[in-house]
């Protein structure tokens, strides 16, 4: 049965818009691998015609999508870029994305190098002082594109004070909540017109499907993303839906455990005399730490760090000496994951502008998942210690 609006999170991650199967009575909504369904006579069917417009499946998804994000539409995509590249194709040439200068670098590529080339611009802003932004925007800006904690400087942006400015200004706002997680925070709570989720990382939480998503609460914004779902076409296979809708199911049991873990982890970075900079929001003297405290449940599971010695060598010296942190890109999953975001997941955005932000060629990126954080912290101390060893 599914969960009324109140519920709370857990309740919602297990029960938001699911409905037993009306043939079977299955609990667990089926797979339903097929591209098309039979109709009675043209134009007259049961709600499904085809299946890149609609499938049971995701249809499920997407209402507990929508449950936990706080919304009312849940709309998904192929993968975290094609929900952000329809989330784009909402504006017109000629206008304005104001995006946080520390950001993901395939939403940076996405902004610049395709959209760009459409006459849509984009500028990047230092987007912690709310002030700084609202002075930035001008009559061109159309969307406040948000990263809120961002990949990878861990930097806090605050929601609800940016959303009411872009409120004021008829500016569309989008919150990138693939950090957090809806577990952490739901920003559509805070104003935010649109959340987007790279579906791949926390929602998933097994990294065994690759899905994005997008929540509303406006029924004018999910009709012209549903049009642009079928139209466009970059939508995922009902089997990813099983995954991901699955994956959901323990949503909460994960990201506390990860959270948990993260903290003991910056414990021994905070010890660790090769280490120069911590970014984590937990850390009280985190500049954004009360804003963190005020719109997260929690700090997150997600950690970078810097080097004294500030060195793609001594970075790789760290990162091929763990064992049960692996070297991969992506984060979000059960496992523990280490990464250099440099040369993975940043390496399309220029050298200049990471260097501005503090992206750094030392800098480490840390995914801590929930093994008995005993072994990884283990497995952390003794990968820096074999960096030291490895200079001498």
């Amino acid at each position: 049965m599914s969960a009324k609006k109140d519920a709370n999170f857990a309740t919602q991650c297990i029960h938001g818009g699911q409905h037993p199967d009306p043939l079977t009575g299955a609990v667990m909504t089926p797979i339903y691998q097929t591209s098309t369904y039979a109709q009675e006579e043209p134009g007259k069917n049961k709600g499904y015609e085809y299946a890149r417009t609609r499938n049971p499946t995701r249809d499920a998804l997407q209402a507990n999508l929508a449950a936990i994000e706080k919304g009312d539409f849940g709309v998904c995509f192929s993968s975290g870029l094609a929900a952000m590249d329809n989330v784009l194709k909402l504006l017109q040439p000629g206008d304005e994305v104001l995006a946080s200068d520390d950001l993901y670098g395939g939403s940076y590529r996405l902004l610049t190098a395709v959209f760009g080339p459409f006459g849509i611009k984009s500028r990047f802003i230092d987007m912690r002082d709310p002030a700084n932004v609202e002075k930035e925007i001008s009559a061109e800006t159309k969307m406040l594109w948000i990263e809120t904690p961002t990949n990878p400087m861990l930097n806090i942006v605050d929601i609800e004070a940016l959303t009411a400015i872009a409120t004021s200004k008829g500016i569309m706002s989008v919150v990138d909540n693939t950090f957090a997680s809806p577990y952490l925070q739901q920003p559509l709570t805070l104003g935010a017109d649109l959340v987007l989720h790279s579906a791949t990382k926390y929602l998933g939480g097994h990294s065994d499907v690759v899905m994005g998503a997008v929540i509303t609460r406006s029924a004018d914004l999910a009709k012209r993303l549903y049009y642009l779902q079928n139209a466009a076409g970059a939508v995922p296979g009902p089997q990813d839906c099983f995954l991901v809708l699955r994956g959901i199911k323990t949503l909460h049991l994960r990201v506390q455990r990860a959270c948990e873990n993260a903290r003991e982890i910056v414990k021994v970075l905070q010890n660790n005399n090769l280490v120069a900079n911590i970014y984590y929001p937990g850390l009280q003297d985190h500049p954004r730490h009360d804003v963190a405290k005020k719109q997260m449940r929690d700090f997150g599971a997600m950690i970078s760090f810097d080097l004294k010695e500030d060195t793609l060598e001594a970075a790789t010296q760290v990162m091929k000496n763990t064992h049960y942190f692996t070297l991969a890109e992506s984060l979000g999953g059960v496992e523990s994951l280490i990464g250099h975001p440099a040369s993975m997941t940043h390496a399309s955005v220029p050298r200049e502008q990471r260097l501005s932000v503090g992206l750094t060629d030392s800098l480490i990126r840390l995914s801590v998942g929930v093994e008995d954080v005993e072994d990884l912290v283990k497995d952390l101390e003794m990968a820096l210690a074999a960096a030291v060893g490895a200079k001498a």
